[in-house]
């Protein structure tokens, strides 16, 4: 899948000096274009004319000010007024684009790397494997990826970073995790539209850097914003076709994913942190996990307990059944693999 001729995995444009701004529908904003200069009028755009990024920022802020469901009006920008290839997205994209401007321009076309977090086997306690985190490669560009995220939903360019951060996540695998250690990557379902197309890049990927599908566990995250399950678990199930593990992220977390667990069939779930800290010391935790331990038991679910960070919570976690165990305690995100992967006794 290409980047630049799928639409929904986000448009790369370069915002240009000087050009010309096309908006998809006749806007009728009496005095709103006093100051601006309207070149062209037609039945399917009106163009306007700036002479540098701020006029184009200040023409677009204002529209997107004074038009009421702007949500609904389509624009793209060219240096020329004569442009044929006109890529259009929602206006308040467009003004996302040119405010956040460093942050685009990393997410397609930035250095990215991502760092892996260990994950042990309660069982025995050994190296079970690793959390993909997407990081810059960057020493001088300091992004924190929750700003990378976030300017990627308000811009959209969700999938564009979502397929990125998948293919860093299987290349990080390479010369450093031994086949049989699994990767867990993180994903967003609601970039894959159609999973049967859209996840053919993320599968040539994994066939041109000779991974084994049954190391990767594609992990679903943002699970309180799930509307479509049957979406969903077609998703699932095209992961699993291909011989790969599914995960569900943050279970626990402010929705009813306990009531999907027999729907959707994941091969792992992972408990949310707010469960896990200080679990040792509180009922109502202990309660809820006893009740996640009591239902993926008769499923046949792995269950993995994510930020631990103390020694108690890792011991009580074990005592309980629980199969695997992620946190700072036992090893914190890194460029390399870890050679000792739990904490020393303090």
């Amino acid at each position: 899948m290409s980047q630049t001729t799928c639409i929904e995995c986000g448009i790369p444009i370069s915002i240009p000096d000087q050009g010309y701004l096309y908006i998809d529908d006749l806007v009728d904003v009496p005095c709103l274009f006093s100051s601006f200069k309207i070149d062209e009028k037609s039945n399917q755009h009106l163009i306007i004319r700036f002479h540098s990024r701020e006029e184009l920022k200040t023409i677009i802020q204002t529209l997107v000010q004074h038009i009421e469901n702007n949500s609904t009006i389509n624009a793209s920008v060219h240096r020329s007024k004569a442009a044929l290839d006109l890529f259009l997205m929602p206006l308040s994209h467009l003004y996302e684009r040119i405010s956040n401007e460093r942050i685009v321009s990393f997410i397609q076309n930035g250095s990215m790397v991502s760092h892996i977090q260990p994950i042990i086997d309660l069982n025995n306690d050994k190296l079970y494997g690793y959390e993909s985190l997407l990081r810059s490669n960057d020493p001088s560009e300091i992004i924190y990826p929750s700003e990378i995220f976030k300017v990627a939903e308000i811009t959209g360019l969700k999938s564009m970073l979502d397929q990125r951060a998948r293919e860093e996540a299987i290349k990080a695998r390479i010369n450093k995790v031994e086949p049989g250690i699994k990767s867990f990557i993180n994903f967003l379902p609601s970039t894959i539209y159609n999973p049967d197309f859209c996840l053919r890049h993320t599968f040539s990927i994994v066939e041109k850097y000779n991974i084994s599908p049954s190391d990767l566990v594609f992990e679903v995250v943002e699970t309180e914003k799930i509307g479509d399950i049957d979406h969903l678990k077609k998703i699932l199930n095209t992961y699993k076709n291909s011989g790969m593990k599914v995960a569900l992220d943050d279970v626990g977390s402010g929705y009813s994913t306990l009531d999907m667990l027999s729907e959707l069939k994941p091969d792992y779930v992972k408990i949310d942190r707010e469960y896990i800290s200080f679990c040792d010391q509180d009922r109502k935790k202990q309660s809820f996990l006893d009740q996640v331990i009591s239902i993926t038991n008769t499923l046949g679910i792995k269950v993995l307990g994510e930020g631990i960070e103390r020694k108690e919570e890792m011991e009580y976690c074990k005592s309980i059944g629980m199969d695997l165990a992620q946190g700072y305690y036992i090893g914190k995100p890194s460029l390399e693999p870890y050679t000792k992967v739990l904490a020393p006794d303090s």
